[in-house]
């Protein structure tokens, strides 16, 4: 299984925080030794100011309950740190703290830094104090006294880049808050800012990308419309760019999105697209189970990687996330995708087959004859296939149809005025007038 582990890829892509969250998935599963966890969370915590967790870890890796001096000089370090900078930026924060003098603040930031100087003796440094101060709180782990102190300092900041990194550091808090709704809202919001933003060179533009891109994925796969979210992200020509250069890995988590989502079936060609043009740069079962069933045509290879599909998604820390039901532990995700595949295979191949002996498929659907018949009737109706059940000779007897011309040209052109607008966006963005209208 470590094999189809890709948190030492996707951790290169994250804030160290939000790593730490993949290492208690993995202790959980136990696919490493508990020591090599642990140590992973020592140098995690290494760098930063999470003193007390690190000296937990610390007894809990070697075993004692004495701590070393040095661990205990940080923490007095990082104590008195934290009240300096609380003292430092105390102005700014009594000031945030009363409702009634926070009335006073306008849309207007430079209404607001020539207020609070001219009647509360408010200035820049005060201002540069609550980002260190809101700063050091998340590198304490205080995620939500972070995010609320980032928020107030954005409302303040006039720094592009400064404001910014303090979006950064809101979207983790919340991620880490598990409050999917508000980081759903934040991560919209960091996208259209590195959208429009003009920065100092692509590189750094397709870079923020594939960081908003992996970070994202702690929305998707526990925001109740994330699988539309995944989908609507990672397709755009932008995104889909930032992922077939930097991040090909990426490609397990839209391809289980499109699988479980089934009203976004329209996505499979697209997808089957992608998985062909980068099959010699990575591969996993997901994206061979999708290469076998719709590139390959090969049935048997499909139930195989179908099979070990089961083992990466209840290992993965996105996708394996369970669910208590009374006395059981299920895996929602994993169910859906075992459904869903299935109805892949079998309506390929009805579709290519003209006469299916229904034993046959019993055998591979590992049920009983009569249960075999009706799941094939359902499967029959659901999708909708010119078939019928020949009960006499136990077959089911596949209609010949044909997409006539205008229904070609419609779906050919489906996506032609969607295209057409992003490259127009595009295009203006890029020019000199968007580039200035966006400052």
């Amino acid at each position: 299984m470590p094999n189809y582990d890709l948190t030492s890829r996707i951790a290169l892509h994250l804030d160290r925080h939000l790593v730490f969250p993949l290492l208690e998935f993995l202790q959980e599963r136990q696919l490493y030794a508990d020591e090599e966890i642990l140590k992973a969370k020592t140098d995690l915590l290494s760098k930063t100011n999470m003193v007390d967790y690190a000296i937990d870890i610390h007894r809990s890796l070697h075993h004692t309950e004495t701590v070393p001096q040095d661990m205990l000089d940080r923490r007095a370090e990082v104590v008195s740190r934290l009240k300096s900078l609380e003292e430092a930026a105390a102005p700014l924060i009594s000031f945030l703290q009363n409702a009634s003098l926070v009335q006073d603040l306008r849309p207007d930031k430079q209404y607001n830094l020539q207020m609070l100087n001219d009647r509360y003796q408010i200035g820049p440094d005060q201002i540069e104090a609550l980002y260190q101060y809101a700063k050091f709180q998340f590198e304490c782990g205080n995620y939500s006294g972070a995010a609320d102190f980032l928020y107030q300092y954005r409302a303040l900041c006039t720094n592009s880049d400064r404001s910014l990194s303090a979006l950064w550091g809101k979207l983790a808090a919340e991620i880490l808050m598990q409050n999917w709704d508000v980081a759903l809202e934040e991560l919209n919001r960091l996208k259209e800012i590195i959208d429009s933003k003009s920065f100092s060179s692509p590189l750094i533009q397709l870079q923020n990308r594939t960081w908003l891109m992996h970070w994202s994925l702690f929305i998707f796969f526990n925001h109740e419309n994330g699988r539309n979210g995944i989908i609507d992200l990672f397709f755009q020509d932008r995104y889909l760019n930032a992922l077939q250069t930097n991040a090909h890995h990426l490609l397990r988590y839209v391809a289980t999105a499109v699988i479980v989502n089934k009203r976004r079936r329209n996505m499979l060609k697209e997808l089957i697209k992608v998985i062909q043009q980068e099959q010699y740069t990575y591969k996993d079962p997901v994206t061979e189970f999708l290469e076998c069933l719709y590139i390959n045509y090969d049935f048997e290879g499909a139930q195989q990687k179908l099979r070990e599909c089961e083992d990466v998604i209840l290992n993965d820390p996105f996708l394996g996330k369970q669910v208590q039901e009374g006395n059981f532990t299920t895996v929602p995700l994993r169910d859906e995708f075992l459904e869903n595949a299935r109805l892949f295979v079998f309506e390929t191949y009805c579709r290519i087959h003209r006469c299916i002996d229904i034993g046959m498929l019993a055998e591979k659907l590992n049920m009983s004859y009569d249960e075999a018949e009706r799941w094939i009737v359902n499967l029959v109706r659901n999708s909708k296939l010119d078939a019928k059940i020949d009960s006499m000779s136990g077959t089911v007897v596949m209609g010949t149809s044909y997409v006539n011309v205008y229904e070609q040209i419609i779906e050919s052109t489906k996506q032609l005025s969607v295209r057409t607008y992003m490259l127009a966006k595009n295009v203006i963005e890029s020019s000199p007038v968007g580039q200035a209208a966006a400052r």
